[in-house]
Parts: C-alpha cells; sequence; structure tokens
C-alpha cells in the first residue's frame, strides 16, 4: 500500500507529460524511490538534514477522515491526504477558468499544510498551477520570516513529488511553468547549485536564446536570475534586449513594474537602456490607474535609482494617485513615497492633506523610520504641517527609545528649520535634552552638532551642552579624519557661540576659539541665510531712492562685524536725521530693512523660516531697528507710488517726518 500511495502522489503531476517516470516508478521497488527522492532533496536542502522518508497508508488515514464531496481539506499538521483519485485518467487540457478557480483558491490557503493539502485533492495539476503552489509556500512560509523550509515540508511526500518531476522534466514544462517553478525555488532558498535549479536554469536559457518566452515570462525570468546570478550575469542583457522587441501594448501593469525593477538594478548601465525607459515612462502613463499602492511604490523608488528627473509628467500621475492610496500604503511603502517625492521635489496640498490624515490617526503605530522620513521630507519641501510635526513630536515624546541618533537628528531639524515649536515643546525638548545626556556618546559630532543647532534656531538654547561642543576634545572630533573643520559645521559653531553671546549671558563656560569662527552666514554652497530676491531687490532699490531722495543715503548688502549681511541699512543720527551711508561718526540709530522673497518663508505660507527668524533675532538684540518688507505685502501694491509711500509707513513712523 506504501508503493501505491507514494506512485499515486506522484501521479498527481498528471498534466507533466511524464509517462516514462512514472512507468520506471511503478517497476520500482518503493525502498528505491524513497533512496531517489530523499537523495534529491538532501541535494537541494544540503543545510536541513531530514529524517528517514516515512509514507502513510491511504487505508489508516481512511479510518480517521471523511469527506463528503472530496475536496474539504483535512486537519492542518497532518502529513498525510486520505483523498484518492483515480490517477490513471490524465487530463492534460486544462481550460483557463478552472486555472483561474485553482489559482483563486491557492491564494486564499494561509499555510503550507493547507497548500499541499489541496494539491493532493486535485486529479490534474498543469506545471503552471504546480508552480503556483510552489510560489505559494513561498509566500506563506516567508511570511514568518524565515529563510528555510522546516522539515516537515521537506519530509511532505507532495512536495517531494512536485520537486522530483521539476528536476526530471523541464522541457516538458510550460514557459509560464518553468519560470514560475524556478522563481519559486529560488525565494524558497533551495540550493543554487543543485541539479534541480541547474536543470532549469538550462531550460530557461535554452528557450531565451530560442525567443519563444513572452513578454511576462521573460519578467520572471529576469528578476529570478538577479536574485540567482546578481544584476551583473550576462542573461540579463538578452532579457531586455528581447522585452525591447515587444509591443508596448501587450504590457501587463504587472510587467510594467517588474521591468521597472529590472532596470533598478542595472541604474550603472541607465544610459544604455535610457530609450527603452522613455518608451517605459510614456507607456506607464496609460497604466498608473490600475498600480496597486505596492506597485506605484516600487516604480517610484526605481525611478529614483534610475535618476528618471525627465519623467515629470508619470511622477505627477503617480503623485494623484498616491494621494488615494495614503491610507493603503504600509510603512515601508509610505517611506519609498517620501524618499522619491523628496528626491524629485514634488509636493502638494492635496498629498500633504493625506500625509496629515495618516500621520495624525497612527503616529504611535508608526515605525521611527517612517516617522522621522515624514518629517525629514517636510523639511527638504519646506512644508509647515502642524498636525504632522505635533504628530511627529508626540511620538518621540512617548517612544524616544526606539529612535537611533540619525532619526532623531532628522526628527528635531524640521522644527528649527520651519520655526515651529510644538504645543507640547517642554516635555518635548525635556525628552530630547535626557535622551542627549543618556547617550551624547552614541552621537556622530555632525549629527549631535545639528541637532543642537536646530534647537538655538527655535529659541531652545542648548546650554548644557555649549561647553561640550566648544570644548578642544569635540572640535578635534568633528574635524575627524580631514585637515579642517567643513564650512557648514564651522558656521553653525559660529551662530550657536553668537547664540550663547547675545541669548545666554548666563553662561560662563568655554568660549569658541576664533579660528573656529567664520566671517559671513551668505556663502553659496553652506549658507544659514537667505540670499535677497534680486527682483525685489531692485523694486525696493528704485523705490528707496525716491523716498529718501538719492542712492547716498543708504547702503545695501552689508556684511555685519557679526556674520550676518543686511540687505539695506539706513543709518540715523540723534535727531533722526538720515545720514550718508559713508558715515561713520554721529551715527545714533541703524535701520536693517529685510526684504524677504518666497525663499525665506516656508511653502505656502507667511511664516519665516528658522534662519531668517534668528537672524532678525539677532540683529535687534545688536541693536538694529529691523524692518521686514515681505514679498506677499509688496504684491498687493499697484505703483511705484504707493510701494514709496509703504517703505515711508515701514522705515518711519507717520507722526515723524523725513530728514535727509
Amino acid at each position: 500500500m506504501a508503493l501505491i500511495t507514494l506512485w499515486r502522489n506522484f501521479c498527481h503531476l498528471a498534466d507533466f507529460r511524464v509517462y516514462g517516470t512514472l512507468a520506471a516508478l511503478k517497476s520500482r521497488p518503493v525502498n528505491h524511490i524513497n533512496k531517489v527522492v530523499r537523495g534529491h532533496l538532501h541535494a537541494w536542502f544540503c543545510s536541513l538534514q531530514p529524517e528517514p522518508f516515512r509514507v502513510v497508508s491511504h487505508a489508516a488515514c481512511g479510518k480517521k477522515f471523511h469527506s463528503e464531496n472530496g475536496n474539504d481539506l483535512h486537519p492542518l499538521r497532518e502529513q498525510a491526504f486520505s483523498q484518492v483519485h483515480n490517477w490513471d485518467r490524465l487530463d492534460q487540457n486544462l481550460n483557463n477558468e478552472d486555472e483561474q478557480m485553482f489559482y483563486s483558491r491557492l491564494n486564499s490557503l494561509t499555510s503550507w499544510e493547507e497548500v499541499l493539502s489541496f494539491i493532493s485533492t486535485l486529479e490534474i495539476l498543469p506545471d503552471t498551477v504546480a508552480a503556483g503552489a510552489l510560489r505559494r509556500l513561498c509566500e506563506v512560509e516567508k511570511g514568518g520570516g524565515d529563510q528555510r523550509l522546516p522539515k516537515e515540508i521537506l519530509e511532505n511526500s507532495i512536495f517531494q513529488a512536485l520537486c522530483f518531476q521539476f528536476e526530471q522534466h523541464p522541457t516538458r514544462l510550460s514557459n509560464t511553468g518553468l519560470v514560475t517553478a524556478l522563481q519559486a525555488l529560488i525565494l524558497l532558498h533551495v540550493e543554487r547549485q543543485s541539479s534541480l535549479i541547474l536543470n532549469l536554469v538550462a531550460e530557461c536559457q535554452n528557450r531565451l536564446q530560442a525567443g519563444v518566452l513572452e513578454t511576462s515570462d521573460l519578467c520572471i525570468l529576469g528578476e529570478t536570475l538577479i536574485r540567482l546570478q546578481g544584476p551583473g550575469c550576462v542573461t540579463l542583457e538578452l532579457i531586455i534586449h528581447q522585452l525591447q522587441g515587444k509591443k508596448l501594448e501587450t504590457f501587463t501593469p504587472e510587467n510594467i513594474v517588474a521591468i521597472y525593477r529590472i532596470l533598478q538594478t542595472c541604474a550603472e548601465e541607465v544610459d544604455q537602456h535610457q530609450t527603452f525607459l522613455n518608451m517605459i515612462n510614456n507607456f506607464s502613463l496609460s497604466v498608473v490607474s490600475y498600480l496597486s499602492p505596492k506597485s506605484i511604490s516600487q516604480i517610484l523608488a526605481a525611478l529614483v535609482v534610475l535618476d528618471q528627473t525627465q519623467a515629470r509628467p508619470l511622477i505627477i500621475k503617480l503623485g494623484k494617485y498616491v494621494v488615494r492610496h495614503i491610507p493603503r500604503f504600509t510603512n515601508e511603502e509610505l517611506r519609498k513615497v517620501l524618499e522619491a517625492f523628496r528626491y524629485f521635489g514634488h509636493s502638494d496640498r492635496f498629498f500633504t492633506n493625506a500625509l496629515e490624515q495618516r500621520v495624525a490617526s497612527h503616529c504611535l503605530s508608526l515605525d521611527p523610520d517612517l516617522v522621522s522620513k515624514v518629517a525629514e521630507y517636510c523639511s527638504r519641501r519646506l512644508i509647515l504641517s502642524k498636525p504632522i510635526l505635533n504628530a511627529v513630536a508626540e511620538t518621540f515624546v512617548c517612544q524616544s527609545e526606539k529612535f537611533s541618533p540619525t532619526q532623531i537628528s532628522e526628527l528635531i531639524e524640521p522644527f528649527g528649520k520651519l520655526n515651529y515649536l510644538p504645543p507640547n515643546a517642554p516635555a518635548f525638548f525635556r525628552k530630547l535634552e535626557n535622551v542627549l545626556f543618556t547617550n551624547f556618546n552614541c552621537f556622530p559630532p555632525k549629527t549631535l552638532l545639528r541637532v543642537l543647532h536646530s534647537c538655538s534656531l527655535i529659541a531652545c538654547h542648548p546650554v548644557n551642552f555649549m561647553a561640550k561642543i566648544f570644548s578642544p576634545f569635540f572640535l578635534q572630533q568633528l574635524q575627524g579624519e580631514e585637515s579642517y573643520v567643513d564650512r557648514l559645521s564651522l558656521a553653525q559653531l559660529t551662530q550657536l557661540f553668537l547664540t550663547s553671546v547675545l541669548e545666554c549671558p548666563f553662561y560662563k563656560g568655554p568660549k569658541l576659539l576664533p579660528k573656529y569662527q567664520v566671517k559671513s552666514f551668505l556663502t553659496p554652497c553652506c549658507s544659514l541665510e537667505t540670499p535677497v530676491d534680486f527682483q525685489l531687490y531692485k523694486y525696493v532699490m528704485t523705490a528707496l531712492i525716491d523716498l529718501l531722495g538719492g542712492r547716498i543715503y543708504f547702503s545695501s548688502k552689508v556684511l555685519t562685524p557679526y556674520c550676518y549681511t543686511i540687505d539695506v541699512e539706513i543709518k540715523l543720527d540723534e535727531e533722526g536725521f538720515v545720514l550718508p551711508f559713508t558715515a561713520n561718526e554721529d551715527v545714533h540709530e541703524r535701520i536693517a530693512l529685510c526684504i524677504d522673497g518666497p525663499k525665506r518663508f516656508c511653502s505656502n505660507s507667511n511664516h519665516l523660516l528658522g534662519k531668517e527668524a534668528v537672524k532678525q533675532r539677532h540683529l535687534r538684540l545688536l541693536g538694529y531697528q529691523v524692518v521686514q518688507v515681505p514679498y506677499h505685502e509688496m504684491e498687493t501694491l499697484k505703483s511705484s507710488l504707493e510701494l514709496v509711500e509703504y517703505l515711508q509707513g515701514k522705515l518711519f513712523p507717520q507722526n515723524s517726518p523725513v530728514h535727509w
């Protein structure tokens, strides 16, 4: 009876057309069959040592199980399958409807026992369904994160029969069955040098050379070979070449996503494939509406790796559908979306609103990496989203121990850059201070400096850490193996030192040595100030000449001894007379006119950025009368005369006449 049971399990693969093999199995003793199967399994999964193969009699099982319709699944964890069919009736023609029914049933199964039990009930098992069963095994097992198959699967007779037939008769498999089986076995971590894998790979290469593989088969084979042999495999170039020869109209959305994943692994050779990529980018516009959230995130990630900045229409259209899928993205998928939008500089209010709802409603369930990426996205795009930043602050207060130093830096910097204090600011910065005290040495020097500098921008001064960052030991760490400290770090140190002098007079610790201080915060590569908007600057200059009576009565782009550059400086004497800009004596008051263009504010907002807010705060403490001239106020003026009157009202109170 054991011999009959094993033979019937092999006969389940009726659609493989292996009559010679089945005849050979009938004529061999059962012990020989066990040795053959077990020997092959040892080669396929050499990392595991299965126990001696055992075949369970159906007669024995029949006493324990009963099925009225012959299709009910048997209890889980049972190695034997009691359903018996007349395996001599082999139907090799399976219609699409039946095959789709099989796939639908497979996808509903959630354990390897259910998958193999379902396979055991089928009288007809096409190779595509058999390969699909292997792939489903992979899906349900990888869900638990295991890297190896459990011993129970390896010893299962149905699983052994599937693998045996795939190894012995790859030439009799359909194209889809062949590539799908290879894909599933690679994902199941089958030994790559086993005869099972080598035979399947060889047959795939033969059919590839013959040019008989369809688009879907090429996509599956391409991704499988990348996993098996790496992105540098020679065969991959042939696959891409054959894909280029296919008609785009025949590509499914799944094919498009797979092609992006394949090309993503060949990013170094993107120039060779750019023409093909342009075609794919344009065609993808027609399939965006059919893409799942996972597929959208994968395409966006590939576009980043491939640096497809010219695919702007595709990015915009993907962005529209991202908004619809925000609630359904996993944390990892949403992270890829954010990284892509940040890379391509894409943002819109609909996405921001959807992101606000997602983050605000799930803030405590988001993983730290996603929380930091959301905050970093807002920072890079200058988006002052109070719901997002409030949720980020709340998450950090509740789960600060989960964040790494880099994630903390990405999380804190937006508050300083966007000049925003959350409602729980006292608890937020107290928690940050505790984390820094506890893990001070875990923070890379530049990361720590960015965190402390961001705090100072919003007047949350890190007084307890100033002595440490001004110390020679920290400055040496900051320099690292380089011969000098980078310009941005020196500027941040200088501004922190200026903050300690102007805003923390009670600080009596070490000072920053002059050799580490910069002369100007306005530099082309790493500025702590925003250059003045040239068009606004010319507009205001003309009006000031009309107002003050001449260009001699004001100076522009003045570098102060305190590193800040003033857009326009006007000097007044003690009686309120305007002095020529060359005058150095009798100067009683200095007016610092800040011509604030759009780049000095948060995106789509009139909220001043942190670096501009601290500049104006420091100028006031240095004795300047700061007069802000924001672009959104000047935009309402309709004539030059109105601008002159507007500047007069800004520079001088109405009850004080202008003198020069």
